[in-house]
């Protein structure tokens, strides 16, 4: 009893330093990006024909602040990963060591490439939208707080959804999840990723779609890639058994 106690204890404190690493990796990305962040912001609203309005002096700063804290969540990312990767490898055969390390650097890539599609792609198109509805009907005017929050909402979760398919794909690696399990949950990951969609999206029909039918694709990519990873999978240990 004594001894579990003592490994409980051992691995919160593994748990609390893996923590505080990760944090202060946060912290001084943010401080980073907060140096760089008026030369972030001007490229952020290079296309834009007007300056943004802010409504006080408080308003810029908190703009300035959700900038550098997007550009320090992507710099953790990979330090927060690497951070879980020590704290579990111990518990992992060397085999299993390996594959979840070499997951890391994807998880960094895909978390770029969907914010990258969310701002590039699905931001302009709910903007243009959004803005031929109100065309000759009402004068718009941005505020800086709203703008930013509108493309920080949309874009965002694209870079945490789009590590599906590579999350998919360690799951069937490590024999945690298979095809058959996640072709049996495509109704209720529908409805998830549907519900999902309509929270990080305004409430629009045509937005709405343009979200939900990228996440359905990405999920039935990770049912594909999980079927590729299953069959190596089990033709490996078909080979180990010979």
């Amino acid at each position: 009893m004594e001894n579990k106690e003592l490994n409980l204890i051992g691995h919160l404190e593994e748990l609390r330093k893996r923590i505080i690493i990760v944090l202060l990796a946060f912290i001084i990305f943010f401080v980073c990006a907060f140096v760089f962040v008026q030369d972030i912001y001007n490229w952020l609203i290079r296309d834009l024909n007007e300056k943004l309005a802010v409504l006080g002096p408080s308003d810029i700063l908190w703009v300035y602040m959700m900038i550098s804290g997007v550009f320090a969540i992507a710099l953790t990312i990979p330090v927060a990963a690497f951070q879980l990767w020590k704290f579990i490898a111990p518990a992992l055969t060397k085999d299993e060591s390996k594959v979840t390390l070499f997951f890391i650097p994807g998880l960094f890539i895909l978390f770029i490439v969907g914010i990258c599609f969310g701002y590039l792609v699905l931001f302009p198109i709910v903007l243009g939208f959004l803005m031929n509805i109100s065309a000759g009907q009402f004068e718009t005017m941005f505020t800086a707080d709203k703008y930013f929050k509108f493309m920080i909402h949309i874009s965002l979760p694209f870079g945490f959804l789009f590590e599906m398919p590579l999350v998919v794909m360690f799951l069937t690696r490590l024999g945690i999840l298979n095809p058959v399990r996640l072709a049996k949950a495509r109704k209720a990951s529908y409805f998830v990723l549907v519900v999902v969609s309509i929270l990080i999206t305004p409430p629009d029909f045509i937005s709405d779609i343009l979200v939900i039918v990228p996440l359905l694709l990405l999920y039935e990519l990770s049912v594909s890639i999980s079927k590729i990873v299953y069959k190596k999978r089990l033709a490996r240990e078909l080979e180990l058994t010979v």
